[in-house]
């Protein structure tokens, strides 16, 4: 699609039924924009480049805007300058843009306006009603009453058509769900519930068939269609922003574009698509003659520059800026956010959903687990406590603890999911990294209020929380490998291997956060867990581990405090038979009795008993740091 576009809703635009909360408020009259420009480095010739050079424009309360241009001119780039987005990395940027003739603080402005991404960035596993719940649920005050809430879905349903589909899933790879056409509404939809005053939207119909466009930009005054609008639907338009090589060629009221480009020479023929003919004389790169093609465009623009209606904007938005910026402010009143913990119930709510709905990023890993807690029990069978089996029992804890850290890696793409939901969520000012890295803590630990103990149940406990995958996984393991016989010993296992599953996906956490690409963030996990298994004090004992390693890694290493704690929780209370012959291959108190003492295998390693508490605190505060370090990438990166 060769347009993006952008509107400020009246209230005849969003008005439905008689909840009077969904009325917009009548305090936006404007919105300005003045010399907008983003600049970047050249990188073939070092240079300065602009990306967009002195853009105005201004926009009444109900007027749409239509942003086109052919590909590669700036239009997303100055849709994002307009939207107080990043415009693309290592660019600099200047001008000013206002409300109200006013400089409104970005966190206020956020609030006002909503963005629709080109992208769809919907959770599948979600239905349609769910994905409007929980779009009002984080961005709508607890002032909006749950009835008023319920009014607005349902308005909105109707009104994009998709009142028949709020209980149809938005469909997963594996589970068919609604049209892309309906995804489209869908997402602008979720993005209407909070009743912008502004409304970006990023090509609304790219990918469509025309009747489809037509459904989706209907409840928006009809932008624009997928590709080229039609005649009938250009002539909708309120105003247009041409756009070429990242400056203005037009900027206007659509019934002017005829006199305006038939006064340069270049009248547009009857009976031809208006928008088709625009793009083609403002576009250079299927031209026959590229330089002849730049030397028009060229003119064109010099030729808006010179109009009467080109001097006369920027006269016009700094005469606004004295008109409305004296008079009236932009209330802020009604721009309030939900707290932060009603943020992070809702966060969970939603995770808590998704988790024993998909399939393919939870189920499978619990499968995933179970099979090799079964492969485990049965290569490690029933272990006898004789000599001859000490080294098998603490290859087996080593494999344990290990594998199972190292299978974490199943997490990244699950979590690569959940971050770009929340990327296009902060981006619309909804919360910030503290809910989202708190909820993704939470999730994975036995958080259950009474709503989920009255309703789905089973369900919902059958999230692949490291609780879950400890238990299952160790109800297999231990007793068919004839680890230490005793209730005690099974549940503190059971804790080792859960804290080692929450450092795993902690670690993930963390490099995902700085890393969100599944290549990068996937080698970058596998590479570290290799390192904890090296140094993690079985393939090389602590007792002989070189220095550098020792005291520059093995003391930062989860796995180093979890094998070590499983070692003293099956050797500390445990005594082993030295064979035929009595030559015992540890020497302890027991040598006599034909006998070894477990605690003669952790003085080996270097490992004493009592300590269980502080390596527990130690790995806790790993965890911490993951968590901390995770959430200080997402607060620092805004893309």
């Amino acid at each position: 699609m060769n347009e993006a576009e952008t509107g400020m809703p009246g209230d005849k635009d969003i008005e439905r039924g008689s909840d009077e909360a969904f009325l917009t408020n009548s305090s936006v009259k404007s919105f300005s924009w003045s010399g907008l420009n983003v600049t970047v480095k050249d990188r073939q010739t070092k240079e300065a480049r602009d990306l967009i050079h002195d853009i105005s424009g201004d926009v009444r309360q109900g007027e749409m805007v239509a942003l086109m241009g052919p590909s590669g001119c700036g239009k997303t780039t100055l849709l994002n300058v307009l939207a107080r987005r990043p415009p693309t990395s290592g660019a600099r940027t200047s001008g000013e843009t206002y409300v109200n003739g006013a400089n409104v603080e970005s966190r206020y402005f956020r609030r006002m306006t909503s963005y629709v991404e080109q992208e769809d960035a919907l959770i599948g596993s979600m239905t349609v009603h769910e994905t409007l719940k929980f779009a009002a649920d984080l961005s709508l005050p607890s002032s909006v009453s749950k009835r008023q809430r319920m009014e607005r879905i349902r308005i909105l349903l109707e009104a994009f058509g998709i009142q028949n589909q709020a209980d149809t899933l938005v469909g997963t790879p594996i589970r068919k769900g609604i049209s892309g056409g309906q995804k489209r509404r869908v997402s602008v939809a979720s993005q209407l519930i909070t009743c912008p005053k502004i409304l970006f939207l990023d090509e609304p119909t790219s990918g469509l068939d025309s009747t489809a466009s037509f459904e989706v930009i209907s409840y928006v005054k009809e932008l624009a269609r997928a590709n080229n609008p039609s005649t009938t639907t250009f002539r909708l338009f309120d105003k247009l922003l041409l756009l070429s090589a990242g400056r203005t060629c037009y900027f206007g009221p659509v019934s002017n574009v005829d006199g305006h480009f038939g006064d340069i020479g270049h009248p547009i023929p009857s009976n031809t698509n208006p928008a088709e003919y625009l793009l083609d004389i403002v576009s250079s790169d299927f031209s026959t003659s590229k330089e002849d093609a730049e030397d028009r465009v060229e003119k064109i623009q010099n030729a808006w520059k010179k109009s009467t209606e080109g001097e006369n904007l920027g006269r016009q938005v700094s005469e606004r800026l004295h008109a409305e910026g004296q008079v009236e402010q932009v209330a802020v009143d009604d721009l309030a956010r939900p707290g932060v913990a009603k943020i992070i119930t809702a966060l969970l709510h939603r995770s808590w959903i998704k988790s024993y709905r998909d399939v393919v990023a939870y189920g499978i890993r619990i499968v995933m687990y179970m099979g090799l807690s079964i492969m485990m029990g049965t290569v490690w069978l029933r272990l006898h406590p004789s000599q001859d089996y000490i080294q098998p029992f603490i290859n087996a804890i080593f494999f344990g603890s290990a594998f199972m850290s190292f299978m974490a890696v199943a997490y990244v793409p699950a979590f690569l999911e959940d971050r770009a939901t929340f990327a296009k969520e902060r981006a619309n000012g909804l919360y910030g990294a503290t809910p989202f890295i708190i909820a993704n803590f939470l999730i994975g630990l036995p958080f259950l209020c009474k709503y989920h103990i009255t309703r789905h149940i089973i369900q919902r406990i059958a999230d692949s929380s490291p609780v879950l995958i400890s238990i299952l996984f160790s109800i297999v393991s231990y007793w068919l490998s004839n680890f230490q016989p005793t209730a005690e010993a099974f549940f503190t296992w059971v804790m080792w291997i859960f804290l080692d599953l929450v450092a795993a996906e902690s670690l993930v956490v963390l490099v995902t956060s700085i890393f969100p690409n599944f290549v990068i963030a996937l080698a970058l996990v596998a590479f570290a867990n290799g390192l904890w298994m090296s140094v993690g004090g079985f393939l090389v004992t602590p007792t002989i581990l070189n220095p550098f390693w020792k005291y520059v890694f093995h003391y930062i290493d989860y796995q180093a405090y979890v094998f070590q704690g499983m070692m003293v929780n099956e050797f500390s209370k445990r005594i082993y038979s030295c064979g035929h012959g009595c030559q015992c291959m540890y020497n302890t108190d027991l040598a006599s009795q034909c006998q070894i003492r477990g605690t003669g295998v952790l003085e080996s390693y270097g490992y004493a008993t009592g300590r269980t508490g502080k390596w527990v605190g130690i790995l806790i505060g790993i965890i911490a740091v993951y968590r901390l370090f995770g959430w200080i990438a997402l607060h620092l990166k805004k893309t």
